[in-house]
């Protein structure tokens, strides 16, 4: 079912058009301060509370890994191929199309849907202000606002949604060693391994940054598997307008011994170590919007991945997880939620592999949890299934393990793996800009 439909872009410099008493209503009795509805439905979806705010009962570490407050709980049912169609309403199509390809191997175990956990009071107060200030500019390449906080909590257009998903709540700093599975049909496994810094200017605190600041975030990547790429640094940064400016990065190449700009990292361009997903496939989307005709079909309740604790547990290995077509559904968890979907057709005249691709957007969160991407034929192409869990250092939503389904080859990586990482994520630590500089790369390598 769908709750809201036909929401087009009708100019991309409009100036936002909510009223203060709009504003006022953000965090209020039915509204969160993302604009979501605080109440649940009668088919499943938990009615929000918000009631854990950086912490939850029976925590016992202020950092690091953590099972959830829901670790207890059993599946209430598990959707197989079998049982599809009794609950086709409540999937996406790339969930149909996994379940019809690997009728074995991937099933969907459904948990009770928990809405408990909060923002922080500051990234609210942001989001109440965007809500009257914020506005689309040059051609929505970029977004006027007070960065750290969703530009549109009253979205009227795709490319407002987009733009949501793209600054939605997430951490100021991330550090860690992680893996790569890169499965093959038949199960054949290439590992890559990669050490991951991330700087978000917009999210550091005590820095009220603006969406008009050149710099969204800062990225250093240092290869360490396989072995082709070992030593190999990428530095760079993501801009907040992409008017005159797109991701720039910088590479130290090991056999030249030197650090040159990379040519163009946005859009399509392959991820290594084996090119299954593209840049701007990161978080479901990333990166800049102009490429596409975005829409924002409306809301409707999807069973997504969520509260996913387990599958990044150390204690997890490996060669438990990772399993051929998909990876062990045992440790994935769904729930019922609403979503807004938001889907992006390939401008006349531009260039990239995926024609076509639709956006599901956690209606509490705006972050993606899956998502359909069309190849020039039309034909589904690939499925991300993107992990969260709630981080008690960061006082947000966290990505973990990342899947990249390609049900045209049979093929999948997994990413972000740090079960088996002698660095777990470290989380909001103190950073600086000097550390993602071209420069950083040059005296890493010496």
């Amino acid at each position: 079912m769908l709750f809201a439909t036909g929401l087009g872009l009708s100019s991309a410099n409009v100036a936002a058009t909510v009223s203060p008493a709009e504003a006022a209503a953000l965090g209020g009795d039915k509204l969160t301060c993302n604009g979501a509805e605080k109440a649940g439905s009668t088919t499943g979806v938990a009615q929000w509370t918000g009631r854990f705010k950086g912490s939850w009962p029976g925590i016992t570490r202020k950092s690091g890994y953590e099972p959830g407050p829901y670790a207890d709980e059993k599946p209430l049912f598990t959707i197989t191929a079998v049982n599809a169609a009794q609950y086709a309403g409540q999937l996406s199509e790339g969930e149909k199309a996994l379940l019809k390809k690997y009728p074995n191997t991937y099933r969907m175990n459904v948990y009770p849907s928990h809405r408990d956990f909060d923002d922080a009071p500051e990234t609210c107060a942001r989001a109440k202000q965007n809500a009257v200030s914020a506005e689309l500019v040059d051609d929505g390449k970029g977004v006027k606002g007070v960065a750290g906080a969703i530009p549109f909590p009253y979205p009227e257009s795709g490319l407002e949604a987009v733009w949501n998903v793209g600054n939605a709540g997430r951490m100021y700093s991330e550090h860690a060693i992680f893996d790569i599975a890169d499965v093959y049909p038949g199960g054949t496994v290439g590992w890559g391994r990669q050490e991951l810094k991330v700087l978000v200017d917009n999210d550091t605190p005590g820095r009220q940054t603006s969406y008009s600041d050149k710099i969204a975030a800062h990225f250093f990547a240092v290869s360490m598997l396989p072995e082709r790429d070992r030593g190999l640094v990428a530095v760079g940064f993501q801009p907040n307008n992409y008017t005159d400016s797109s991701t720039q990065s910088w590479q130290y190449q090991p056999g030249t011994r030197r650090v040159r700009q990379a040519p163009e990292v946005g859009f399509d361009y392959p991820v290594p170590p084996a090119g299954f997903r593209t840049s701007d496939d990161d978080h479901g989307f990333n990166g800049s919007p102009e490429r596409y005709d975005w829409k924002l079909v409306g809301k409707r309740e999807i069973y997504i991945p969520y509260d996913n604790f387990r599958i990044n547990d150390p204690a997890l290995k490996y060669s438990e997880l990772i399993k051929p077509d998909t990876v062990n559904p045992d440790y994935l968890r769904y729930e019922l939620h609403r979503v807004w979907i938001i889907e992006g057709t390939l401008k006349k005249g531009f260039r990239h592999i995926y024609a076509k691709r639709r956006l599901y957007a956690d209606e509490d969160s705006w972050l993606v949890s899956t998502a359909d991407n069309y190849d020039g034929r039309g034909q589904l192409w690939r499925v991300p299934l993107i992990t969260y869990h709630y981080s008690q250092e960061g006082h947000a939503w966290h990505r973990g393990v990342s899947i990249y389904q390609d049900l045209q080859s049979g093929s999948y990586e997994a990413g972000y793996l740090v079960n088996e990482s002698r660095l777990w994520w470290e989380i909001n630590r103190p950073m600086s800009v000097s550390q993602f500089t071209p420069g950083a790369a040059a005296r890493l390598s010496h």
